[in-house]
């Protein structure tokens, strides 16, 4: 291919090439979008490098070629890629006489990134080449030909999620969709999926659900596994350890995870992680989903650690642990005197109250109180809690008015 496009340099096309474009660099930039087209596609990825001996054909000495390659594994997509800023600063900088990608789409995949190298090429007299030709940005032909070339590298993209999103519904559909499965679940062979043989790692799963039952806290979980000296299992699916099973420490994104997961439940479910609406630092995020907006959602799948019900029970206590103002959960269960702890609300803000024991019972309303050293279980305070955003970023110079109750 390369051989081929060398021959169709010459005319008008090498024309194009001055002097001055020699007397700087010529940079090659090679990307690929996954890590796993870098390990497979080596077919691709040659043929990318080898424009660096088209960049010798056309006159640029070895020492002045420089291949850009920090960029393999990285979707074109993404705004922060480091080799496309270094090749952007070099370009604005003067440094840069020619710019050789593969095709259009190696550069970029997005029409901001696309133009803003297109804008800054112009401006410099910098020209960019693909596999077949060279172009000259401060050429109308040029810039229109390359614009659309940009418009179909980022419409092409789109058309490839639409028919591979299209494909993996119509695989859910129909029950063919091979999902990965956690720890504690082995797929075989054959598609079917088992529980895990290993009697140590069905026992320490059982364990955990059993503890959180009881506790009805993730980190009174986390903290009572810690004290008995109990590591979690986890079944590594890629690195070096792929297919190894590994005991770590455990903390609470491995219980959060686990108590998450409708897989220990024998549910498959598909669709329970999807973009925010919200579009924070000009990014998407990935938000999990309510049950109601799941995409599929089949019971009996897998063989079950716990039952469907026990899974919604434990997602009803992690959303109630979890203080909220606006939505006034309870929170979690706590130790203290305190009987209206969750309860208790602010009768003229209708926040909800925190409560706890106080050392000393001292307001307004009664001036005489002394402070004890071991309160009677029957005094406790409540104060209306604020929500993070809402508090001021200095210090009050007032006190929050606290409420001292007296039961009995």
């Amino acid at each position: 291919m390369i051989g081929s496009s060398n021959a169709m340099i010459g005319g008008s096309t090498s024309e194009k090439i001055l002097p001055r474009h020699r007397e700087r660099s010529a940079y090659v930039y090679i990307r690929q979008s996954s890590p796993t087209q870098v390990q497979e596609n080596r077919e691709s990825l040659h043929n990318q490098y080898a424009l660096a001996e088209r960049a010798q054909a056309l006159g640029w000495i070895p020492e002045c070629v420089h291949v850009i390659d920090a960029d393999l594994g990285h979707s074109g997509r993404d705004r922060e890629r480091q080799g496309f800023q270094k090749l952007v600063t070099d370009v604005s900088l003067g440094h840069v006489g020619i710019v050789l990608a593969y095709e259009a789409s190696r550069l970029a995949r997005n029409n901001a990134d696309w133009y803003e190298l297109l804008d800054l090429a112009a401006l410099v007299g910098a020209l960019i080449a693909d596999a077949e030709a060279i172009y000259d940005p401060r050429s109308y032909n040029d810039r229109l030909l390359l614009g659309l070339r940009g418009m179909l590298s980022e419409a092409e993209l789109h058309l490839l999620r639409l028919r591979l999103d299209a494909g993996r519904l119509r695989q859910v559909a129909e029950g063919r969709f091979r999902q990965h499965v956690p720890t504690g679940l082995v797929r075989l062979p054959s598609g079917h999926v088992v529980t895990d043989p290993d009697q140590q790692v069905q026992r320490t799963l059982a364990l955990v659900f059993e503890r959180f039952a009881a506790l009805g806290s993730v980190r009174k979980t986390v903290r009572g596994l810690q004290a008995d000296d109990i590591r979690l299992p986890r079944r590594q699916t890629g690195g070096p350890q792929a297919g190894e099973l590994v005991w770590s420490p455990p903390n609470t994104a491995a219980i959060l995870s686990m108590l998450h997961n409708p897989a220990y439940a024998g549910a498959f479910a598909y669709g329970r992680r999807g973009p925010a609406d919200e579009v924070r630092a000009g990014r998407r995020r990935i938000v999990h989903r309510p049950l109601e907006e799941w995409t599929a959602v089949r019971h009996d799948v897998y063989p079950a650690y716990i039952s469907w019900e026990t899974s919604r029970a434990n997602q009803e206590r992690l959303a109630n642990n979890r203080y909220h103002c606006a939505r006034q959960a309870q929170g979690a269960p706590r130790s203290g005197a305190a009987l209206l702890a969750g309860l208790a609300v602010c009768g003229r803000c209708g926040r909800q109250c925190g409560c706890a024991t106080s050392r000393r019972c001292a307001t307004s309303a009664s001036p005489g109180a002394t402070r004890m050293r071991s309160p009677p279980a029957s005094i406790w305070t409540a104060r209306a809690l604020r929500p993070p955003w809402s508090r001021p970023s200095s210090r009050p110079s007032v006190r929050p008015n606290w409420i001292c109750l007296r039961t009995g």
